[in-house]
């Protein structure tokens, strides 16, 4: 390239003075060869012109200045829910609107180790990047509330810097602390009554205790209250498990909720007479047609109208009330009048084996279970249920249930 150039400056030269020197040889005046000359300098400036090399690229930017996030990342950002950041050089570049939320909306420009403030997010997050970056997560207990779990996920992206995604583990560990709390309580409430059991048992193989018709009798009358207490609570284990393993099957059966309550009436006699009480049915709808499954309508009655009989007060009513409540719903209420339940309770009393009363509960048979079994049951008729009480005055369990779809047949 610098030998053409050279060429084509030496021809517009030579042409410059040939020119000059044709004019001083031909006589011409002194303009005329003054033309010559200035035509061949353009020719020279020309071939300069044509030459010269394209302009150089601009400096890059100063290290210090602020980075830009790769093009159409703040998109990204804004179609995950999940928090999620994009860190460079320890500095936050950008961070959508669940990131904002969580951490604060002054986290974008600052350095992460103040925007995530978590020991281990800061020892992993202040290095640089690397190819470990992509195969593990690491756990972040106490972000935006003590009690929350995340995880956290980083991918290096083309541009060196890092998607720094949160994920939210709070729920999944509140199930796993569930599913260990219920083996716990589960495995107690069995090894009690056993205990129980074979300790009489040990006892009656005693000669003298054995002798004793009257201890004897007595024994064997509460060896069979636990091993009953026993065999209600594994029902009420396997009734749970299938009623959970069905919760993604909507039943579709139309049912009738008046026989049902009858024949659950009847089931409860002898504990309607022990208990000097009476079940008073108040139909308010014509329509009592719900869209369900006719066994466990029915074990929601039961368990309900025998949770009112046994802590409803003695000799007081329980009503049962069938009412209207919109065009697609029917609504159930169980109302005792008994001493009610502190507000505190409330929410959580259809958790498994939670008792307000423990002593009082196992004295009436109870499982623990019962209100847990009817939560399940209203859950996969796609139903709701609300608990309302009052101190000294009792308790009422609405559940809403769906009307039957038209033309279906009804169970009776």
């Amino acid at each position: 390239m610098a030998s053409r150039q050279a060429i084509r400056i030496i021809a517009a030269a030579a042409t410059a003075g040939a020119g000059i020197a044709l004019a001083a040889w031909a006589g011409a005046s002194p303009f005329a060869a003054l033309l010559a000359a200035l035509g061949g300098v353009a020719a020279y400036a020309l071939a300069v012109q044509v030459e010269r090399p394209a302009p150089a690229p601009p400096e890059p930017e100063d290290e210090e200045d602020e980075p830009a996030p790769l093009p159409g990342i703040a998109e990204l950002l804004r179609a995950v829910d999940e928090p999620l950041l994009v860190v460079r050089d320890r500095r936050v570049l950008a961070a959508n609107a669940a990131a904002r939320q969580l951490l604060g909306a002054h986290i974008e420009g600052v350095d992460v180790r103040l925007a995530i403030r978590h020991p281990a997010a800061a020892e992993r997050l202040a290095g640089p990047a690397g190819a470990d970056d992509q195969n593990r997560r690491t756990e972040l207990v106490g972000i935006g509330d003590p009690g929350r779990h995340w995880a956290m996920a980083v991918t290096v992206l083309p541009d060196q810097s890092r998607l720094v995604r949160l994920s939210d583990l709070s729920a999944a560990r509140a199930a796993e602390q569930m599913r260990v709390d219920f083996v716990a309580n589960a495995s107690h409430e069995l090894r009690t009554p056993l205990a129980t059991v074979l300790g009489f048992i040990e006892t009656l193989q005693d000669e003298d205790a054995g002798g004793d018709r009257k201890t004897r009798e007595r024994f064997l009358r509460i060896m069979f209250d636990e091993g009953t207490r026993m065999r209600n609570l594994v029902d009420d284990l396997m009734s749970l498990s299938r009623i959970e393993a069905e919760r993604f099957t909507v039943p579709r059966e139309p049912v009738d909720l008046m026989p049902v309550i009858g024949e659950v009436k009847a089931a409860l006699g002898q504990l309607i007479e022990a208990k000097q009480a009476s079940v008073v049915v108040e139909k308010e709808t014509p329509d009592t047609v719900v869209q369900g499954d006719r066994p466990q309508l029915a074990q929601l009655l039961n368990n309900l109208i025998a949770n009112a009989l046994k802590y409803g007060r003695a000799g007081a009513p329980v009503r049962v009330r069938l009412e209207g409540a919109g065009g697609e719903m029917i609504r159930l209420s169980v109302i005792d009048e008994g001493e009610g339940i502190p507000a505190e309770h409330l929410p959580r009393l259809t958790e498994r084996f939670y008792r307000v009363d423990t002593g009082r509960s196992r004295a009436a048979g109870g499982t623990g279970l019962g209100l847990a079994i009817v939560k399940h049951i209203v859950l996969r008729h796609r139903g709701r249920l609300d608990i309302d009480s009052v101190l000294g005055q009792g308790t009422t369990i609405r559940v809403y249930l769906p009307r039957a779809l038209a033309g279906h047949g009804v169970q009776q």
